[in-house]
């Protein structure tokens, strides 16, 4: 765990992101951005080239590879960060972490055939994210008698299982996966109750920026009003204990986490 929260920029290579529009969908607009977002403070770099909105199309391994591998190759070894791969698709992982990704990041907790044993024998650091369904189906009616404790009772699962392959906990972040299968009120209950998910001695990460919530939680604002809310939910993210915020907005959310913990610090 870091002992102050970090910032994993996102960098979307997908002519169909919810967040940008398919602007750094071209491999040389992808890389500029993750330059650019290293530059305004982001310590981790998180490519993906499938979306996961909800309904979004399935995409074949061979489009997500010439997606993201050009890009991690020329990223690799030209910026001081790690790289993470957000992908569910074993072959993927490996292709990537052999470009230079160190850091897998799945939606899928690694429950996909064959994930699970694809990222224990690469031995890279893993995110493992809550989902109830799957990306075409999840925002359908999602239901939870405990939300916090059902996400929860999913972590403990997944890391047990990581454990019976040999990845170590010191390896595991957990999302609870704002906006992945969850209503409003489910992800607002899961902001309020993140630190407890500190009970599992892990790293905890908190993807919000752009997401339906914040625009809820505005008025129903589009994605690109959602700046200031986004900020100001990763700060309530980072009191209530992310180790690791996940945002687009690098230099605005970089500036808003150091006020705030040069004011929960200061000394006179």
């Amino acid at each position: 765990m870091a002992d102050h929260p970090i910032i994993m920029g996102v960098l979307n290579i997908t002519p169909d992101s919810f967040s940008d529009g398919g602007r750094f969908f071209e491999s040389q607009n992808a890389i500029d951005q993750a330059i650019l977002m290293v530059e305004q403070g982001a310590d981790i770099i998180d490519i993906g080239g499938e979306s996961t909105r909800p309904g979004a199309p399935d995409v074949s391994e061979e489009d997500e590879l010439n997606r993201v591998l050009p890009v991690i190759e020329a990223l690799s070894g030209n910026i001081n960060v790690p790289i993470s791969i957000d992908t569910s698709k074993p072959v993927v992982m490996k292709r990537a972490v052999e470009s230079g990704a160190s850091i897998i990041n799945d939606v899928f907790a690694l429950r996909s055939d064959g994930a699970l044993e694809m990222a224990a024998s690469l031995g890279v650091d893993v995110c493992l994210m809550h989902m109830q369904g799957n990306p075409r189906t999840m925002q359908q009616n999602p239901r939870y008698d405990d939300v916090v404790l059902e996400v929860k009772d999913f972590f403990a699962e997944r890391i047990e299982a990581c454990a019976k392959v040999g990845i170590k906990p010191e390896s595991i972040t957990l999302d609870p996966g704002f906006g992945f299968g969850k209503n409003l009120a489910h992800n607002v209950a899961l902001l309020k109750n993140l630190s407890e998910f500190h009970e599992f001695g892990v790293s905890i990460l908190a993807g919000l920026s752009r997401k339906s919530m914040i625009g809820a939680l505005l008025g129903d604002k589009e994605v690109d009003e959602r700046m200031i809310g986004s900020v100001t939910a990763a700060l309530i993210a980072a009191d209530n204990g992310a180790d690791i915020i996940r945002a687009h907005d690098v230099a605005e959310t970089r500036d808003a986490l150091r006020v705030w913990e040069r004011i929960k610090n200061f000394r006179e």
